[in-house]
């Protein structure tokens, strides 16, 4: 009788030899590997310069004054006087009683010169008080309050950060920070074969 060895079991023979022969290296960790923690050291800082920016405040304020301002009111005046009206009627009749020659005629003459005047000095009156502007209208004055908003401008200087000047095994280095780091400054030292 044949004696058979499964082929389960060669495979996991070569498979437990393959392990043995490999170098215990090949299981190490690269020491240069760039998942690493890096190594860190310190320089010494040879200049610190702020940068700033300027920045701009616009603060509103009111500003107020008093200043005489016209208006135009109406006029008392422009209630037209009967004045002319009246002195149109006498005129008128004195008129028609001088043209009449009878008495009839007179009285006649007199209430239709008295009707005519005094519509004549009614037109005469109105038109005279429409191109006097004086009696239209009223100037008056008075002080009234303006205000308008102004805005007071100024101008300051912030800090937004550090240009940092430092010198590391001879080497001098520049970097940007947010904030003085003093005389030491901490730096990443990375150690790479040749």
């Amino acid at each position: 009788m044949k004696n058979t060895i499964p082929a389960k079991n060669i495979l996991t023979t070569v498979l437990v030899a393959s392990v043995i022969t490999l170098s215990p290296a090949a299981f190490a960790k690269d020491k240069y590997d760039k998942h690493q923690p890096a190594l860190t050291d310190w320089a010494t800082v040879t200049n610190v310069e702020p940068v700033t920016r300027t920045i701009e405040q616009r603060k509103p304020y009111e500003d107020c004054w008093y200043e005489e301002v016209r208006y135009e009111a109406p006029s008392s005046s422009n209630v037209q006087s009967p004045t002319g009206t009246i002195l149109g009627g006498i005129i008128g009749g004195a008129i028609g009683n001088a043209v009449g020659h009878k008495k009839k005629n007179k009285q006649v003459g007199t209430a239709v010169g008295a009707i005519l005047g005094a519509s004549l000095g009614y037109d005469i009156s109105r038109q005279v008080a429409g191109n006097d502007s004086r009696s239209e209208h009223r100037d008056s004055y008075r002080k009234e309050q303006r205000c308008e908003t102004r805005y007071e401008t100024s101008y300051r200087e912030e800090v937004i950060g550090y240009d940092v000047w430092y010198r590391y095994h001879g080497e001098r280095f520049h970097t940007r920070m947010n904030q003085d780091p003093g005389k030491k400054i901490r730096v990443r030292v990375t150690v790479e074969p040749m």
